[in-house]
């Protein structure tokens, strides 16, 4: 039996793998429990100090408002921009040439929060994949660069917006600098989008691009206020994230895979759900004594953030967020009553918080680049009463594929609890009851890097 970190051993003894229709041992697995190298260097490489001047030169433009002066060299949503794309060919050149840096524009009309005809612009670094099998297969990564004051249609006062979201756009810089010195077999797109404030704008624009072109987008993070580790009420917690990871999407339609989720309780299975396992195993790895603390939920309560334009088309989308939020930081104007220092303002950061949690953004990240695709396919046959678990899926493409593990967990459990490699096939049997557990199929490459998983569909 293949050696799996979290088979327990009470499980391990109920299992056995039936592959390609015969009894057979499990093969020899790449070991998929040790760090990779390459990740290593990456999450090394973060700066906070770097992080912190970005913060720094962000808030020093004034205001970042979604209507703000875009003539001004120093002042204005037009002068960061500018910097920001500036920043990003010269971190990319450094690098070797191959950040690719783009404004991605659009013009908006009137509405609740745009007062007239206004250039929404993202500034968009991709980073392109170098395998062929997988270059298609895109992750991205977004801060928003916009920032705003108490009342949300001022666009001259002064909205220093160092936690709401220049943390975010700080810490997308930074990755994307550290990580195109690297190459992956599969595309990252790094952001910073604009008019998060006046209503999801500029993430809204690029995932409808991105669904009209049926680009084959694999996962999104959102970094929103990721800025401060103090709460309210002066307390410190810099050891752990939110990440925040819906369920069943909220599209419009009642797709066929989100009736087979809830034909089957896999209400916790989703993509995004998926997804957010896969952060929480490889961003705890990586970042030892940090914690990735998955809220099942969408958002917090009457927000949102830049992963909602994403989950609404579909796509697996997550947030990350501080875990205590101070509002008097944050959508305040600048000022003080008595004591009491109102305004997002840089010196109530923890650049080393914004680091660690930058730190697991871009390990989660490179693994996702390196391993194969997700399993297409997964479903689970049906078609006579037994108390084993019999999958099939479709066979990835990538060429250093070494083959699948099947993953499983109870059904009250949030993460996988144990975990078998059954080699380079397409079909495979767990003496589980598939009543009793959630299932679950990732496919492994030669060098131990794992894909997310994919929950089974009914075969019948």
């Amino acid at each position: 039996m293949a050696s799996v970190p979290f088979t327990t051993p009470l499980l391990a003894t109920l299992i056995a793998t039936v592959a390609s229709g015969a009894c057979a041992a499990a093969p020899a697995s790449p070991d998929l429990a040790r760090r990779q190298a390459q990740v290593d260097k990456i999450v090394a490489a973060i700066s906070p100090q770097r992080i912190e001047a970005h913060v720094r030169k962000l808030v020093g433009f004034k205001t970042r408002h979604t209507m703000s002066d875009t003539v001004s060299e120093t002042a204005g949503i037009g002068a960061a921009r500018r910097w920001i794309k500036m920043e990003l060919e010269r971190c990319g050149g450094a690098a070797g040439g191959r950040l690719q840096v783009s404004f991605d524009s659009h013009v908006t009309p009137v509405s609740a929060r745009i007062s007239r005809p206004t250039e929404i612009v993202n500034v968009v670094a991709t980073l392109p994949g170098t395998q062929a099998a997988s270059k298609e297969r895109i992750y991205v990564v977004s801060g928003h660069y916009d920032s705003r004051n108490t009342e949300i249609m001022d666009a001259s006062g002064e909205a220093p917006g160092a936690n709401d979201d220049a943390s975010g756009t700080a810490a997308v810089m930074e990755m994307a600098c550290v990580m195109a010195r690297h190459q992956f077999d599969a595309t990252i797109v790094f952001m910073a989008v604009a008019a998060e404030e006046q209503g999801l704008l500029g993430a809204a624009h690029w995932a409808e691009q991105a669904r009209l072109k049926n680009l084959n987008l694999q996962g999104m993070f959102t970094n929103d206020i990721i800025g401060s580790s103090r709460a309210d009420d002066g307390r410190v917690d810099d050891r752990q994230v939110r990440l925040f990871a819906e369920s069943i999407p909220a599209t419009k339609e009642n797709s066929d895979s989100n009736r087979a989720l809830l034909a089957t309780g896999g209400e916790n299975d989703s993509t995004s759900r998926q997804l957010a396992r896969h952060v929480k195993e490889v961003g705890e790895r990586y970042v030892p004594g940090f914690t990735v603390n998955v809220i099942q939920r969408r958002d917090r309560y009457l927000r949102g953030g830049d992963h909602m334009p994403f989950l609404e088309r579909g796509y697996a989308a997550l947030r990350f967020t501080e875990p205590n939020e101070d509002f008097t930081h944050q959508h305040q104007n600048v000022r003080k009553e008595g004591a009491l220092q109102y305004g997002d303002l840089p010196e109530f950061n923890d650049y080393n918080y914004i680091a660690n949690v930058a730190r697991v953004n871009a390990a989660a990240l490179a693994t996702l680049a390196l391993a194969p695709a997700a399993p297409q396919k997964v479903q689970m046959r049906t078609a006579k009463l037994e108390n084993d678990s019999s999958l099939v899926w479709q066979a990835n493409g990538e060429p250093d594929l070494a083959g699948y593990r099947i993953v499983w967990r109870d059904t009250t459990a949030a993460q996988w609890q144990g975990a078998l490699f059954v080699g380079n096939v397409t079909e495979a049997t767990v003496k589980l009851s598939k009543d009793s557990y959630f299932f679950g199929v990732q496919a492994v490459d030669k060098d131990g890097n794992v894909s997310v998983a994919t929950y089974p569909a009914p075969l019948r």
